[in-house]
């Protein structure tokens, strides 16, 4: 799998605040505003990463807590991130960019030829909004019953292919992508706030944390939170 990894270290430029000169816009530069500890802006994050994109699409971090007005008046007028700067326009949604990298740039494919995991990556892909917004709310609620199903979910899909521990077997993909920063999140909030181990009678769950974890493209957008604004 590493060998397919082409993603490498890079220096990390420090993040803007309301203080910051605005970089010139559609100077011909491919920059993806994001936010280094932003789970939906790390989906875009990774995806470049492991492309080995980072020579063409640059990074413009952004302080949300204080960003700069620019940015929702010039930029994104969504005033969210991550936003991508190609081709003179600006785009937004970051499953809708994942795929947008995937399509118009170099890079090993992070998306299957075989149909059957094709349309299982489809499946999964629609469902992580409902996946983020059932354990939020179980946040509230009873969390073992609530969000239980969720991680349960997870664990039965990781069975669906039985070439690898990735959701698609053993190709790491837009899925992977799409999931690993928020169930990362929840893992370690869950454990430490609620002593819920999500991997607990979730074998294959717990594997697919491990391989994730190995992949030198999401290693590197796992910032200290203190460092990253």
């Amino acid at each position: 799998m590493g060998s397919l990894d082409k993603s490498v270290p890079e220096k990390l430029a420090p993040p803007l605040d309301a203080t910051a000169e605005q970089p010139p816009l559609f100077d011909g530069t491919t920059k993806l505003y994001t936010c280094y500890t932003c789970p939906f802006a790390q989906r875009v994050w990774i995806t470049r990463n492991f492309k080995g994109l980072q020579d063409e699409i640059k990074l413009v971090p952004l302080i949300l807590q204080n960003r700069p007005a620019w940015y929702p008046e010039k930029v994104y007028p969504p005033n969210k991130v991550p936003s991508l700067e190609h081709n003179g326009k600006i785009t937004g949604e970051s499953l809708d960019l994942i795929r947008y990298l995937e399509s118009n740039f170099q890079g090993p494919s992070l998306l299957p030829k075989d149909p059957a995991k094709k349309e299982f990556a489809e499946e999964l892909l629609s469902y992580t909004d409902k996946f983020n917004g059932t354990v939020f709310a179980a946040f509230k609620g009873d969390l073992v019953k609530e969000a239980g199903p969720a991680f349960d979910h997870l664990e039965n899909a990781l069975h669906k292919f039985d070439d690898g521990s990735f959701f698609l077997g053993n190709e790491f993909s837009l899925v992977d992508i799409a999931y690993i920063p928020f169930v990362e999140r929840f893992s370690i909030f869950l454990l430490e706030v609620f002593k819920y181990d999500i991997t607990a009678g979730r074998q294959k769950l717990a594997a697919w944390f491990e391989e994730v974890n190995k992949i030198g493209a999401y290693k590197q957008t796992k910032t200290d939170p203190e460092r990253a604004g």
